[in-house]
This record gives structure tokens, sequence and C-alpha cells, in this order.
């Protein structure tokens, strides 16, 4: 693998590692385009009180400022670990190109941090999943979309 997907990816190790210090989690991430680290997060969870706190998403939050956009097209992340479902998710969200992981999620599951649980869970269809769901008063809940559908001005994203 190329000296500078080493580089970045060792910044997003070295963040984890210092992270614990901080009272933080064992994860870093990076963010990188045209060559650059544009933003890095680090898990902050329990310090911010924050279940979304996760290292890329802080990572994807400073750089979407950092660059006055959501859409991260032409960077890519390094993360010390291979991401969770969430993260994930936030990702694809951002449209970065390429993910670069150090450690995998079955790493993580032997330190505590497991999510096949929520993987499963996103497998079953809402009605046999964990967490009751039941939808409410869809007829006036669709009014948003049907107005964002004719809205004009809209930024697609």
């Amino acid at each position: 693998m190329n000296e500078t997907h080493q580089q970045f990816m060792r910044e997003a190790i070295r963040l984890s590692i210092k992270n614990i210090d901080e009272d933080g989690g064992p994860f870093g991430a990076v963010i990188v385009k045209n060559g650059k680290i544009i933003a890095t997060g680090t898990n902050r969870v329990t310090v911010n009180n924050d279940p979304t706190a996760h290292a890329e998403i802080m990572a994807i939050r400073a750089a979407a400022k950092e660059l006055n956009t959501f859409d991260l097209s032409e960077c890519s992340i390094y993360t010390s670990c291979e991401p969770c479902p969430m993260c994930l998710a936030a990702i694809y969200w951002a449209r970065i190109d390429k993910i670069f992981y150090g450690n995998t999620k079955l790493d993580a599951k032997n330190i505590g941090f497991d999510d096949s649980f929520i993987y499963g869970e996103l497998a079953l269809p809402a009605e046999k999943r964990s967490i009751k769901t039941t939808q409410l008063i869809h007829d006036e809940a669709i009014a948003a979309f049907k107005k964002w559908n004719q809205f004009e001005k809209k930024t697609k994203y």
C-alpha cells in the first residue's frame, strides 16, 4: 500500500491512542482531500454524552464545515477501525469516495464494541426489530414531502 495512505492511517491511529488519555474511546478518523488532511475526529461519545459522536461522524462534521459543503465527494476517510453501521451510513450520505480502516469490527467486538446486534436488526423488517416501531398519522406527515416535491428552491442532496 502507498506510503501516503499509511501516513494518513497512522494519524488516525495516533488520534485513537491519544483520545484514550482524553477520556474518549479508542477511535480516530482523518478525512483527506487532494492529498491533504482537511479534518480529523475522535470518539467523544462519553465526553460529550452524545451517542452519535463517533470518530468518523466528528470528522465528517469537521470536514463539511471546513469545505462549507455537505458533499464530501473527492474525499477519503482513514479510520482506526472498520466503521460501525451508523458511521458507514454517514460516510455514504457524505459521498466520501474511499474508506481505509485499521482494526476490524471483530477486533472492536473483542474489546466490547459489538455492533453485530445492530447489523442483525437492520436486516429485519421493521415489525420484527427489538425496538417497537409504529407509523402514525401518515396522511398529515406526507404534507411536508408534498411541499418539498413542489418547492422550486430546494437544494437536492
